[in-house]
């Protein structure tokens, strides 16, 4: 089975890359982009993990030039993300059953019109599959599904966080995920997105953020899954 693994940063992967003895063996950079292509020749050779760069923009073009040219059966979405929710803990693993571009749309004066009211396309995404579909995963992971939005400015402001709330009731945020549905849809290709929660969303405070342990348990989901599955 052909795993690609997406990630925004390589410091989200970086257990899960030592692991498994990845190498880069593509590298491309220019003023906008800097794309990292890791594939393993230890291991698992049909496991590979593409750094796409932090955002939905960097994330659809680097995962839809990747499918254009590579055939994978499954694609892997793993980072981290903040939390609307505080029954999910910090730290938490969870798997996101749907994923909106939050800002996808139009303000009509106090009102926001998302692109589909306005009918210009969609907002809103999904997985293609379910760890629940892959086989004897679920009794090993047994993930919440969440529903998640994508941003391009993560919320830090009361108000803001109080109106985006109120519009989609979200349950987590990223700067990535509904991108990655969108260009996994686009080449029909099975899907599913990870998240661990490194911060709930409020009002901005790095004091609160516990990114080593969101981290940790990510990567000790994503090694696990490789050696089940790939």
């Amino acid at each position: 089975m052909r795993i690609l693994v997406v990630v925004a940063t390589e410091l989200e992967v970086g257990s899960l890359i030592s692991d498994f003895g990845f190498s880069i063996s593509e590298l491309a950079e220019n003023s906008d982009l800097r794309l990292f292509k890791i594939k393993s020749e230890i291991e698992h050779p049909t496991s590979e993990i593409l750094i796409t760069g932090v955002g939905m923009v960097a994330t659809a073009f680097a995962l839809g030039r990747h499918l254009a040219a590579n055939k994978c059966d499954l694609v892997l979405n793993l980072g981290i993300a903040g939390s609307f929710d505080r029954n999910i803990a910090i730290g938490e693993l969870v798997e996101i059953s749907q994923d909106t571009l939050a800002e996808l749309g139009a303000e009509d004066d106090g009102e926001f019109l998302p692109i589909e009211k306005m009918g210009f396309g969609e907002a809103t995404f999904y997985p293609t599959t379910q760890l629940t579909d892959l086989y004897n995963l679920f009794n090993n992971f047994n993930l919440k599904n969440v529903s998640a939005i994508t941003v391009n400015t993560v919320h830090g402001n009361e108000a803001s966080i109080k109106k985006v709330s109120e519009r989609l009731n979200p349950q987590l945020e990223s700067m990535e995920g509904a991108a990655f549905f969108y260009a996994c849809k686009q080449m029909d290709v099975p899907c599913i997105q990870i998240r661990a929660v490194s911060n709930y969303v409020e009002k901005r405070n790095r004091d609160n953020w516990n990114m080593g342990l969101a981290i940790k348990n990510l990567n000790t989901f994503a090694i696990e899954f490789l050696k089940m599955y790939a």
